[in-house]
């Protein structure tokens, strides 16, 4: 037996949380004020009119009762339950605190080793730990399905550290970490837990009440919100240790949890009670002049109460003021808290940021007015992605003592906790997918209208996901809206949830610019943006040099030149080609490389500089010549005199074309008055060669991988040659539908064999990434108990890391020490983020020495066996 007065206080009390853990002096949290907590803050979060209408919806009722709410609220009172096994316990003592000889039972988690006693394996522990709690056989009483709803909301509630407890498969645990040892009883601290949680929720335990929601979905959503609570109630900046038992401690807690909830944003009834409702659009967006076709109809057109609205219009139309207008009238009408906005790039997201923000400035009184949260690793959205986040980004460290609203960004697992958001698709793909907190993201998600930009179809695995989080979103009560420029009939029928599929005369009947919700599309009318674009096409793809002398041509004329490659080498090779030809020629002419493998900070000075070069208001007199990827296709407001792109799909080229006399501007250089287009393609008509190996691709076809369905860019190469002048938008429906609706491919089909061949190969790898995307989807139509011996519903979440790399959220921070010098303008670089394929399975080191590169700006460095070059043409394997 260990003396009491010889051994440390915690030797003689249950503990859930212990801070340090490893040195004197230790603090303790109790175990039952932590339980106490975690029960507060859930039921401070179902309080909140908009979570608590979410959590209903998923029921399939109108509003969760107080006995319900209660009754959720001890099964997230128990999520740590298993925190009274003496493995866990002892873990902290040193072994000082021991008597001589003594040995700790081993060391032990709260969760898995649950699972024995669950399936009745550990018979000494099972026999007395339901019991003791005093009310269990109670709880089966709430439901109307023997109990299988209690059981399987209690096994969601042990879920909160982000994956689903696998119940089926486990191995044996050993029964001594549940018997008495030293001055701790497990039996009769559970007993004493089972007394405290029925005093902390007593509607919980009247006799009658609804029997709890037995639907699958409902415990998935109850875990997402157990984990948001487990996740707050478990910071010591709101719930400081207490180490010593207290009557009262429950109402301690639930003061804690309010002015926790309300301190991270999740409380909005004092926002609300100061909004003053929506301005006119006019100052909303601070512009002068009245909305136009598209806004006008995303705002009222769509009601605002439809759960998925569709916007189609083209580039540069003002779809995102129609968004964020929208959002604005349905937080207005209490529909929704807050909303994320989805991009498809980091750096159409810190662009996209500051406009948000600014809007956000004008709807929201300046003393309620919530942050607008970069929903993007390594940027710091307390300073408008100027600084990068250190990972344990603190709030008090960073002068926040006083506003813990940016809580939502402290770690991207949080982010869509917050009440607005700007960030990349990826982050919301997450809430869909078997990943660690996916739950926590749904469910956070649910509250906000989801905003997607730039939607498109092309990715089979990338559309299975968003369908996925679509149907879970809505299936909560959430509101979406999806934007583009160029979607087809295909993904937005399937999106709108429209059965069958319409022919391509119907498809490209289609009005557009147009606004859709389920069995409706409204024609939004003209945005007096039409413009009539000459476009040829040019079989020099290949010949950086050829390309160079074009847009040097065009650049000596005064012409302000867009070149958008389809893979980093070739733009690199061309940028070079052109700074070379220019600098032999003695032309004073801007050129400027941009693409995605920048560090950070460089990366925002380069977007600096394409704006100052092609921005809207660029006031520089002459030719440039800015070439660059994708990058410049998505993000940034620019305005060129002329395009030039390598050939890409139709819904791609309009994209990149929208960056081509996108403003009104006077004084364009003589010749490029009119928008002009080059496309840049292999030789001849016929891409039926670049089914083949050994091609170099630039990006095309199966062995480009980039745009794999080499028939969608042979249609789109029959519509150049076609058409010699697009009308834009007039001819967008057309183009898109002509280039990928099926019986367009078909058609290319007919042309052989080897075309053929191809659309079958393509329907494979279509079904076989369709297939990968719903074995790595949460199955929500599963409950968490009883469990199959398959165990469905766990399998996959050990797949994290191939799951992330195939969503394109695999980059990983190297981080320099010493921090070398940015190649552009000498500011030290801190990190910068590489993707994991790069890396082979290497692990990443803690921090890497950046060496200079010989002969000239930049340097170098290694990550296990593999060694990396970075200077001013970004990062690339040496």
């Amino acid at each position: 037996m260990i003396n009491s007065e010889t051994f440390p206080g915690y030797t003689r009390k249950f503990w859930a949380k212990s801070a340090p853990r490893h040195s004197y002096p230790k603090r303790i949290h109790l175990l039952e004020h932590h339980l106490a907590d975690v029960g507060a803050c859930f039921k401070a979060l179902l309080l909140q009119p908009t979570i608590g209408r979410r959590m209903a919806c998923v029921a399939g009722w109108d509003v969760i009762d107080d006995v319900t709410a209660a009754r959720l609220c001890v099964f997230a009172a128990l999520h740590d339950i298993g925190k009274v096994n003496l493995g866990f316990q002892t873990q902290i003592w040193n072994p000082s605190d021991l008597p001589p000889g003594a040995r700790k039972p081993r060391r032990a988690g709260h969760t898995l080793d649950l699972t024995p006693i669950m399936r009745d394996e550990d018979d000494e522990t099972a026999g007395w730990f339901f019991d003791a709690l005093g009310w269990w056989d109670d709880l089966l009483t709430w439901d109307d399905q023997d109990g299988a709803t209690v059981c399987g909301l209690f096994v969601a509630a042990l879920s909160h550290h982000g994956r689903p407890l696998q119940l089926c498969g486990t191995r044996q645990r050993s029964p001594a970490i549940w018997r008495p040892f030293g001055e701790l009883n497990p039996q009769e601290y559970t007993r004493r837990i089972g007394q405290l949680i029925r005093d902390w929720f007593p509607p919980a335990f009247v006799t009658g009440g609804p029997a709890l929601p037995s639907a699958p979905e409902f415990q998935h959503h109850f875990l997402g919100l157990c984990n948001l609570a487990d996740w707050i109630g478990s910071n010591e900046r709101w719930f400081e240790y207490v180490a010593e038992p207290r009557d009262d401690y429950i109402d301690l807690a639930c003061s804690r949890a309010r002015d926790a909830i309300a301190a991270v944003g999740l409380n909005l009834s004092e926002q609300r009670a100061a909004f003053a409702g929506v301005p006119a659009f006019s100052h909303l967006f601070n512009i002068a002049g009245r909305a136009n076709a598209i806004q006008r109809a995303a705002r009222y057109d769509a009601p605002l109460e439809a759960p998925l609205v569709i916007i189609e219009s083209e580039t540069g139309s003002g779809k995102t003021e129609a968004a964020l207008w929208r959002f604005a009238e349905m937080y207005a009408a209490g529909l929704v808290d807050g909303m994320y906005f989805a991009l498809p790039t980091r750096a159409a997201a810190v662009q996209i940021h500051a406009r948000v923000s600014n809007s956000v400035a004008r709807l929201f009184p300046d003393e309620h007015r919530p942050p607008v949260a970069l929903a993007v690793p390594g940027y710091d959205p307390a300073t408008d992605a100027v600084s990068i986040a250190i990972p344990d980004y603190d709030n008090h460290a960073a002068g926040h003592q006083d506003d813990d609203r940016p809580w939502a960004s402290e770690n991207p697992k949080r982010f869509l906790a917050a009440q607005i958001a700007v960030g990349t698709v990826d982050q919301a793909l997450l809430g869909a997918l078997k990943v660690k907190n996916a739950h926590l993201r749904a469910a956070c998600l649910a509250r906000n209208l989801l905003v997607v930009d730039e939607v498109h179809a092309s990715d089979a695995y990338m559309t299975e996901i968003l369908t996925a989080l679509l149907d879970a979103h809505r299936q909560a009560g959430g509101y979406a809206l999806l934007m583009s420029a160029t979607l087809g009939s295909v993904a937005r029928r399937r999106w709108l949830g429209e059965s069958g599929e319409s022919g391509l005369a119907d498809a490209v009947g289609v009005p557009y610019p147009a606004v859709s919700t389920r069995g409706d599309t409204t024609d939004a009318g003209e945005n007096d943006q039409a413009k009539t674009v000459a476009i040829s096409g040019r079989p020099t793809m290949r010949e950086p040099d050829a390309v160079a002398q074009l847009a040097l041509e065009a650049a000596r004329a005064g012409a302000k030149v867009l070149v958008v490659r389809n893979t980093v080498n070739y733009a690199v090779n061309t940028w070079q080609a052109v700074a070379e030809r220019a600098d032999a020629l003695g032309m004073d002419v801007a050129t400027l490389l941009h693409h995605g493998r920048y560090a950070a900070g460089d990366r925002r000075l380069l977007d600096g500089q394409v704006e100052q070069l092609l921005g809207k208001d660029s006031q520089r007199a002459g030719g440039c010549v800015v070439v660059g990827t994708q990058t410049l296709e998505q993000s940034l407001d620019i305005d060129a005199d002329l395009l030039i792109t390598d050939l890409c799909p139709a819904d791609v080229l309009l994209q990149r074309i929208g960056r081509l006399h996108r403003h009104e501007r006077a004084g364009r250089p003589a010749g490029y008055e009119a928008p002009q287009c080059i496309v840049l393609t292999p030789e001849g008509d016929d891409l039926s060669p670049l089914l083949e190996g050994g091609q170099d691709a630039n990006g095309l076809g199966p062995h480009g991988y980039v745009y794999e369905d080499l028939r969608i860019l042979q249609a789109t190469l029959g519509l150049i040659a076609e058409y010699p002048q697009w009308d834009i938008p007039n001819m967008n429906r057309e183009l898109v539908e002509r280039a990928t609706h099926p019986t367009a491919l078909a058609e290319i089909e007919a042309l052989g064999d080897d075309w053929k061949n191809h659309g079958i190969d393509l329907a494979g790898s279509y079904s076989a990434a369709k297939k990968f995307a719903e074995g790595n989807t949460i199955k929500r139509d599963k409950a968490f108990y009883p469990e199959d011996e398959n165990g469905e519903i766990c399998n996959g979440w050990d797949n994290e890391v191939n799951i992330r790399t195939r969503l394109g959220d695999d980059r990983v921070d190297i981080a320099f020490s010493p921090q070398p010098d940015s190649p552009f303008d000498g500011a030290p670089i801190e990190r910068i983020a590489m993707t994991m394929r790069w890396l082979a399975g290497v692990e990443v080191p803690e921090t890497v020495e950046p060496k200079a590169s010989d002969g000239g700006s930049g340097f170098e460095f290694a990550a296990g066996a593999r060694r990396f070059q970075y200077d001013r043409l970004g990062l690339r394997q040496a």
